[in-house]
């Protein structure tokens, strides 16, 4: 199909020169900073012909002469595919050949030249570095320019879905008990009233969820005020059911429409001290506010990081929903793959479908990840009919990929050997597992944070001078985001603290391009571990319940205490499991998880 995109380019060259703009910042997010924002503001992908199932990194720049699309290292080789023809550039984010988008911008524009934004669809943090360098350099910064109410006339509406009650006997906790707590945390900011924007907060706090307005996450495009004598949800009309107002009538919360949100804030009286989070919150709704703002927010992101015990025995009902997922998966796999009928797209497709077979399973937790051999080392892979290949010959096959339960949230990812596997994958897969298994093992003080933790799953590679670059851990949601924060384990310093509830991803892993890639991924929950004279410890408990591939092993790197930890978790793997399987599929189970010698 021919690309359109020179027209879509020419027609907002066409606005910005109606509206006195030289040079345009186009984001890939929405009012709400969505990691992956619902269709009505994916424009910047319509506009570039750039798009990612997984993620929407990617932001574009168009002046007069130039168009440009910035992402980073995961999406390369994608972006650079997909933007041939369409009049854009690509432009690296990270990596030793990166620009920075800000400086690029400010070089190649002149003193009393005007750079426009969409202020609702940029934080007040990324507008405010922007804002500050452009008037260093003498040029004008509108943050007022929607620029695709010009120029998309079919642009997707907002999504319209229905939302439903997340059981509170699941969650473990009322609503009530939720604004209380943030309430707490909004006084103690020196504040008396919260704006929350991000999504995956407004879920958590009104235990409300949908299906369809963010791919993959079971959350629902709305704003949400708070104060102590007011509740007011931000939300299209036609999202309510009797249920849920029933719901929200019950907590005393109103509702206004999405789009009064601009006028309520400016509306607030002068001595309001309203909380937001400048790293969530739309410039255009900053811009907005009557009243005093206070800049803060972020512990209301740490008390939904933090699972209760209800949440946490949940999650394991939901780990063991998705083990038997995998099982039947990964046997039809091994069952299918000497025909040679097997491709990655197919094998998404049936992974989705095993899992979907559960009634209490609403979505995937992100499009699933199947990469065979070389596209195994692209770290986003995602298997399209253009990419599409045969599970063929000997190889390593990575999948992640995950569920979203009303049981909690998953996340998981396994490599596998079909065929037969090399000495070199043998040993690139046990360096892999050996950081892997370190990091769960983990023991450490209270006040720990991930970024002190990191090095113990990237030792063994490091050692013999091979590495990875992404984020060892991310916080997981329950039944949100599959993607949460504060908490992270990776190089980048995060002052947050893991703290016993949290829940986080343990994925090392190792590419090597154009031949293989290799990661390990289980969701671990911090728990206490002991109290001595030095204050409390803590540990990772491991929540995910699918074997490792032992035919990847080479013994012979492998601590006798490897070894151990390795045989216990496949023996719990094998005991919660099995219950839940057919005979044959029991059996399949019980010689994946055969204690190492």
């Amino acid at each position: 199909m021919e690309k359109k995109n020179l027209e879509y380019l020419s027609r907002l060259r066409e606005a910005m020169k109606a509206h006195g703009i030289d040079a345009v910042i186009i984001s890939g997010t929405d009012p709400h900073q969505s990691e992956l924002p619902p269709a009505h503001w994916r424009g910047r992908e319509w506009l570039t012909g750039f798009e990612s199932v997984n993620g929407t990194n990617g932001t574009a720049v168009v002046s007069a002469d130039k168009a440009l699309c910035w992402t980073d290292s995961r999406y390369f080789l994608q972006a650079e595919e997909q933007l041939q023809g369409t009049g854009f550039s690509m432009m690296k984010e990270d990596g030793p050949d990166a620009v920075d988008l800000v400086d690029w911008v400010t070089e190649n524009m002149k003193p009393g030249q005007t750079v426009g934004i969409d202020g609702m669809t940029f934080s007040v943090s990324a507008a405010q570095r922007m804002e500050q360098e452009f008037s260093d350099n003498g040029i004008r910064f509108d943050t007022d320019f929607p620029q695709f109410d010009y120029i998309y006339p079919d642009r997707p509406a907002r999504p319209a879905n229905r939302l439903f009650i997340h059981d509170e006997n699941i969650v473990g906790e009322t609503v009530e008990s939720k604004i209380s707590r943030i309430m707490t945390e909004v006084k103690g900011d020196l504040a008396n009233a919260i704006l929350l924007s991000a999504l995956d907060d407004i879920a958590w706090a009104t235990n409300l969820r949908t299906a369809g307005d963010i791919t993959c996450s079971p959350i629902f495009v709305a704003f949400l005020y708070l104060d102590d004598e007011r509740r007011v949800l931000f939300i299209d009309d036609a999202k309510l059911t009797p249920e849920t107002r029933a719901h929200l009538q019950k907590y005393h919360i109103e509702t206004l429409p999405y789009d009064g949100v601009k006028e309520f804030v400016a509306a607030l009286p002068k001595e309001r001290r309203l909380l937001i989070d400048p790293e969530k919150t739309a410039r255009g709704i900053y811009d907005s506010i009557g009243c005093t703002t206070v800049f803060g927010g972020d512990n209301v992101a740490r008390l939904k990081s933090v699972k209760n015990d209800t949440m946490l025995a949940n999650l394991a009902i939901a780990m063991e929903k998705d083990g038997v997922a995998l099982t039947r998966f990964f046997m039809e796999v091994e069952r299918d793959y000497p025909s040679g009928s097997l491709t990655e797209v197919g094998l998404a497709r049936r992974l989705r479908e095993l899992r979907m077979a559960d009634k209490s399973c609403v979505d995937e937790s992100f499009t699933s990840i199947i990469g065979w051999n070389a596209h195994g080392a692209i770290v986003h892979y995602e298997p399209t009919e253009e990419s599409d290949v045969a599970i063929v010959g000997d190889g390593l096959l990575l999948v992640d990929s995950g569920g979203q339960y009303v049981y909690g949230t998953t996340d998981i990812t396994r490599t596998v050997a079909l065929g037969t596997p090399t000495a070199e994958q043998r040993h690139d897969y046990t360096l892999v597992l050996k950081g892997h298994i370190a990091l769960a093992k983990a023991v450490f003080p209270e006040g720990t944070t991930g970024h002190q933790l990191d090095v113990l799953a990237r030792q063994f590679l490091w050692q013999e001078g091979k590495a990875y670059y992404h984020g060892t851990g991310h916080g997981v949601g329950f039944f949100i985001n599959c993607h949460e924060g504060p908490q992270s384990i990776r190089l980048n310093a995060n002052p947050t603290p893991l703290e016993p509830g949290m829940v986080t991803s343990d994925e090392p892993g190792l590419y090597l391009a154009d031949r293989y890639g290799i990661r390990i991924e289980n969701l671990i929950a911090t728990e206490k571990a002991m109290t001595t004279g030095f204050g409390n410890f803590y540990r990772f408990a491991t929540m995910t319940l699918f074997p490792y591939d032992e035919r990847l092993m080479e013994m012979s790197m492998l601590t006798a205490d490897e070894r151990e930890w390795i045989n216990a978790y496949h023996a719990e793997v094998r005991a919660r499991l099995t219950p839940l399987l057919s005979p044959g599929e029991a059996k399949w189970l019980e010689a994946k998880t055969e204690p190492l010698a």
